[in-house]
């Protein structure tokens, strides 16, 4: 056998055909347009947030200086009047490299959101802890300031910078811009389950161009009334991507008798693609818990076991009575005023109550303003046939029931900010899973009385991710999520994005 075609060792690996390779070919892969092209808007991206965080940074500390001067002018001039230069940009360098190191303008988090902030956070954390022990070993002036000013300020610059940011970057998704163009591999069912979660606008960050069907040859594949081509088996992958000038393969499912299915698509895919995807049912509920730790050159998946009681659980029902307590003293003065208006368009009770299900499968009585007929409960069993809801849930697009004034409450979500007084009373929370009622629960599912671990929200999940136009099974789904991964900083953020729902109500009825 020639020197040039003897076989090469490393290629006796399970599942691979051994084969003849010559020295002259082996060449590493250079770069194809799309991945150039993915690499490009990359970069770009991370520059303009480099030239945000910098400008915002440098803002931060010059004003905490600028303040510094005006408290203590004489003082710092006749000690060392280099510290005013000195001191801020220390600060904002000490602060810029923590935000480098930490990999805030990574492109895995490139407009996910909480990730992108949580990063921003700590870094800054750091960064200022970093600060305070300069302070202590130097005693240096103006770095108070820093500290009190700075850091609160700036923290609260940068992410709402980010916050900016990806919101401009949503819209040029959407436009079919600084998106990942990606073809989807797998079974059939598990490619439409792919499908539906991404969504077809690309906002999220994976614009579908194509997939590549392992178990069945359809000529198209239909999902939520979008038409994606096709291709059909593993070996098809690769030209697809090519054709389709596609920078990411996302494999929903691989081929049962094929283990190294995977690795031999990301080594055929070099120089092609830039990632490889790899999804998996069990991250719909367990992702946050998941983590990744090789042992012994094995890659090993761990997934925590989730915890419903302890420091955690204080610790929201802390920010519940706080918040609770905020909103009833804010809303009373208008209370008044929606009382009169729902007497006045039926007259009878002001308030709803009704028996609903909390933690543990307890009843309490949920109070609501009142939104429907006094005789709204005597109506229902006649309206059943005409069901718009999703599942075991009870909803009605034009629910004859519904006063004037309650559809005005129902829009905007101000029929529940009674519930605010459940909360205080311990039988809800501010967010968590929506509360059912008895009828609903006695139907429940082993998976979906897994809601009931946890109090139920006023808002959650259900509230901002699309309402009544949710499936049954998507509210299920999001709602378990929710129970077995939420955080403060989670609840935090469903509260903001239950704001912008009551301006811009969507799916209410």
């Amino acid at each position: 056998m020639s020197a040039i075609e003897e076989v090469a060792p490393s290629l006796y690996l399970p599942g691979f055909a051994p084969r003849q390779v010559h020295r002259e070919a082996a060449v590493a892969p250079r770069a194809s347009e799309a991945l150039v092209s993915r690499q490009q808007w990359e970069r770009r991206y991370r520059t303009i947030l480099r030239v945000s965080d910098t400008a915002v940074v440098l803002c931060a500390c010059i004003l905490a200086s600028v303040f510094s001067l005006l408290a203590t002018a004489p003082s710092i001039l006749r000690a060392d009047p280099a510290l005013l230069v000195r001191v801020p940009l220390f600060t904002a360098l000490i602060w810029l490299l923590m935000l480098s190191l930490f990999n805030t303008r990574e492109a895995a988090i490139i407009g996910v959101g909480v990730s992108e902030y949580k990063r921003v956070a700590h870094a800054t954390g750091l960064a200022f802890g970093t600060l305070a022990i300069f302070f202590l070993l130097f005693e240096w002036e103006g770095i108070r300031t820093q500290l009190s000013f700075a850091l609160p300020a700036g923290i609260l610059a940068l992410v709402w910078s980010r916050w900016l940011w990806r919101r401009w970057l949503c819209r040029q998704r959407a436009l079919g811009r600084y998106a990942s163009r990606t073809v989807i591999v797998g079974g059939r069912e598990d490619v439409e389950y792919a499908l539906r979660t991404l969504g077809h606008d690309g906002r999220i960050g994976y614009r579908v161009v194509g997939v590549a069907i392992l178990d069945e040859s359809p000529a198209a594949l239909v999902v939520d009334g979008h038409v994606y081509p096709v291709v059909h088996g593993s070996d098809s992958v690769v030209p697809a991507a090519t054709a389709l000038h596609a920078d990411t393969i996302l494999v929903a499912s691989q081929p049962t008798k094929d283990p190294t299915f995977v690795k031999r698509l990301a080594w055929e895919l070099e120089g092609t693609a830039a990632e490889v995807v790899l999804s998996s049912r069990i991250a719909d509920v367990a992702g946050p818990r998941m983590s990744l730790r090789p042992v012994e050159g094995m890659p090993l998946i761990h997934v925590r076991i989730p915890r419903f009681d302890g420091g955690a659980y204080l610790l929201k029902r802390g920010l519940d009575i706080a918040v609770s307590s905020l909103a009833l003293l804010a809303f009373a003065p208008f209370a008044a005023v929606i009382a009169l208006f729902i007497a006045i368009d039926d007259p009878g009770p002001v308030f709803f109550q009704q028996d609903r299900v909390g933690r543990d499968g307890r009843h309490f009585r949920m109070l609501k303003f009142r939104s429907m007929r006094v005789d709204a409960e005597a109506q229902l069993a006649a309206l059943r046939a005409d069901n718009d809801g999703a599942g075991l849930l009870f909803k009605l697009k034009h629910d004859p029931r519904v006063t004037r004034v309650g559809h005005v409450l129902r829009k905007y979500s101000l029929d529940e900010v009674p519930q605010f007084w459940n909360v205080l009373r311990g039988d809800m929370s501010v967010v968590g899973p929506r509360p059912p009622l008895p009828d609903e629960v006695s139907m429940y599912d082993t998976a979906v009385s897994r809601r009931l671990y946890i109090k139920p929200g006023i808002t959650g999940p259900w509230q901002v991710g699309g309402r009544s136009d949710l499936s049954w099974d998507e509210s299920v789904r999001l709602d378990l999520r929710y129970v077995e991964n939420w955080s403060v900083f989670e609840d935090l953020q469903i509260m903001w994005r239950t704001v912008k729902v009551m301006v811009r109500p969507e799916g209410a009825y």
